[in-house]
């Protein structure tokens, strides 16, 4: 059998055109490039159809030529020929289906990249609304911030104006004997025994409501309050420093809540918040509810800080504080005992921080009358205060004061009387120079009168022009007010009337001096204030 030519040279055209059809597909875009894939995948497997056909046809000549012993060897030769161009087909369909599958792959990479394209969009869009949002939450909190300072100036106002009554009250009803009574008793007053703004002392870390600033450093404890608490912070503080406890309780605990479910229990940020609790509810007179946070806080911070961190000393100060409120003087003591140490390991010796805390525990053990410690606390933190900050500072003057009230306390008036004119006599020579000729301290001027009054001159010397004394605010303070006060008791002690009369004139004016002067402060302060919202 004889196969026809023509069928091979037809074969060899169409495999010829469909490789120029593949050449062209190059200058195609995707969509067309498939479409003639699939075109010319068609079109080689018809023909490979069409070869299959031939080749067996060729194959059974091969047999009948071999039968009939001719010459096969043209035969074979097409028969080769026909199987190599297979081959080429078969390779031709497995490139066809490999870009076939790569369409299909490109197909989903591109699915996806629309996908993502459609979130970034939408993304953007969220951002965006962000923004604004926070930009609108932004000019809320500006217009808070601007009422709740003019709330602040009509706050101070009202508070100077009360001080004003209570000074106009004081005027009229004060009695010589209950004056002298205040003046002996300078630090029964507040957190440890320590007096208020008007009746001197070093004060402790945990301060009265009064005093946000010192309240917040309290609260902080040397562990510095991270940014995510700070706004919460200081609104919590301001809160409690205007009583309003039903505000600021409420907000702790939301914050406490959050933290722990953000950062766990046992975490820095979790003790600072009970510390600042623990502040609010002492404030409230709820000891045992803030016992119980301190502890906590103390725990939490041995925990996480380490037992020698001054936050952890701080803690132990404030826990101390609370348990002197409450009159456990014995339970106080060994944690006020072991903040020192703590911070005479971290800080050194001589710090003032270390000195302040020599001053929380003298007062512990003034409490309990165990006065040879406390004259020894007092006088390290008089040296201390003395080395480091010099002898001008206002802490030298404070802790005189407070071992002057220890002496009192003990009856020994020469060493608190010594100290009492030293504090003054300081004082008067900041102001007015070195102490020579007529420039003498007041307490001089006081017993002057009093030695003319005993030999029996009415009216003793005219007292100098202390007004200067009265409106400047370098020696205008609560520790010269008390020490006139006290040095007055010390005189009565000793049955020197007329000059205790001096001293306690002096100090009604200074007092009186500073209410105008402060008055007319925080009024000048509304005035702008108003002009400012008018604007």
């Amino acid at each position: 059998m004889v196969v026809n030519t023509m069928d091979t040279d037809a074969a060899k055209n169409y495999r010829k055109k469909k490789i120029e059809e593949i050449g062209k597909m190059t200058a195609l875009n995707q969509d067309e490039i498939v479409s003639n894939t699939r075109t010319v995948i068609q079109g080689l497997d018809t023909l490979k159809n069409d070869y299959q056909q031939i080749l067996n046809t060729l194959l059974s000549s091969i047999k009948t030529i071999k039968r009939e012993n001719g010459d096969t060897n043209l035969v074979e030769e097409k028969t080769n020929i026909l199987q190599r161009s297979l081959e080429t087909i078969e390779l031709g369909l497995g490139e066809g289906q490999v870009m076939m599958d790569l369409s299909n792959y490109l197909q989903k990479i591109e699915a996806e990249k629309q996908k993502l394209r459609a979130q970034v969009r939408r993304l953007c869009q969220e951002n965006g609304w962000l923004r604004d949002e926070l930009a609108t939450t932004q000019q809320k909190l500006q217009v808070s911030e601007q009422k709740l300072a003019t709330l602040e100036e009509e706050k101070k106002h009202l508070e100077f104006m009360n001080e004003m009554k209570k000074f106009d009250d004081s005027d009229n009803n004060t009695a010589a004997p209950q004056e002298e009574k205040e003046a002996e008793t300078p630090s029964q007053l507040d957190d440890l025994g320590f007096p208020d703004a008007d009746d001197d002392a070093t004060s402790p870390e945990v301060l009265s409501p009064s005093q946000p600033s010192a309240m917040a450093h309290a609260a902080s404890g040397g562990y510095e309050i991270p940014a995510r608490l700070r706004t919460l912070h200081n609104l919590v503080i301001q809160y409690a420093s205007q009583g309003r406890y039903e505000v600021a309780v409420p907000l702790c605990k939301q914050a406490l809540e959050d933290l722990e479910k953000t950062s766990g229990h046992d975490h820095p940020d979790v003790a600072t918040m009970l510390n600042i609790l623990a502040l609010v509810y002492r404030d409230q007179g709820k000891y045992k509810d803030a016992a119980n946070l301190l502890n906590d806080a103390l725990s939490i911070r041995e925990k996480t800080l380490g037992l020698d961190h001054p936050a952890v000393a701080a803690t132990l100060n404030n826990l101390a504080v609370l348990y002197g409120k409450r009159g456990k003087y014995k339970e106080a003591e060994p944690l006020c005992k072991r903040a020192l140490e703590i911070r005479e390991k971290v800080l050194g010796k001589d710090h003032p921080d270390v000195a302040k805390q020599l001053n929380n525990l003298a007062l512990l053990c003034q409490n309990q009358g165990k006065y040879e410690e406390v004259e020894l606390y007092y006088h390290r933190a008089k040296e201390i205060y003395e080395g480091k900050l010099g002898l001008d500072d206002p802490n030298v003057a404070k802790t005189k004061n407070n071992l002057a009230s220890a002496y009192m306390k003990q009856g020994k008036y020469k060493q608190a009387e010594a100290l009492y004119k030293e504090i003054l006599t300081r004082a008067h020579e900041k102001e007015f120079g070195k102490v020579e000729g007529e420039n003498k301290p007041i307490w001089v001027w006081a017993e002057e009168r009093e030695e003319n009054k005993g030999n029996g001159k009415e009216d003793g010397p005219p007292l100098p022009e202390y007004g200067v004394w009265h409106k400047n605010a370098k020696v205008d303070s609560p520790t010269v007010t008390t020490t006139l006060k006290n040095l007055g008791a010390v005189y009565r002690r000793q049955g020197k009337y007329e000059a205790a009369e001096t001293l306690e004139e002096c100090a009604m004016k200074t007092k009186k001096n500073k209410l105008d002067t402060s008055g007319k402060y925080e009024k000048s302060k509304l005035h702008v204030s108003s002009q400012h919202n008018q604007q």
